[in-house]
């Protein structure tokens, strides 16, 4: 499983709504994309700057084969930090 989070700070408030609205398109396309377990890029509840992205994928492959496919919007945020994990093991919790 690929695992990617992380967060991205846009310049204003305006500037993070906008951007979100931006990926709107692409986060609904990769939900349908097969491998997608979950894709979400949202703004944050404490910080008006920021933007949360996480993006589930069941396996490498086809984590590879969105980002052919990806084609998202051109924005500028002031500082992306996002960081890709992988795990063998998923424990259900609710």
């Amino acid at each position: 499983m690929i695992i990617i989070s992380g967060y991205a700070l846009a310049n204003s408030a305006e500037e993070r709504d906008a951007a979100v609205a931006a990926f709107a398109e692409m986060v609904m396309r990769a939900r349908k994309q097969d491998g997608c377990i979950d894709l979400a890029i949202t703004a944050d509840s404490v910080d008006p700057t920021r933007s949360n992205i996480i993006e589930i994928w069941r396996d490498e492959q086809a984590w590879k084969a969105w980002q052919k496919l990806a084609k998202g919007p051109k924005t500028r945020p002031k500082a992306v930090n996002v960081s890709l994990y992988r795990t063998d093991s998923v424990k259900k919790l609710a």
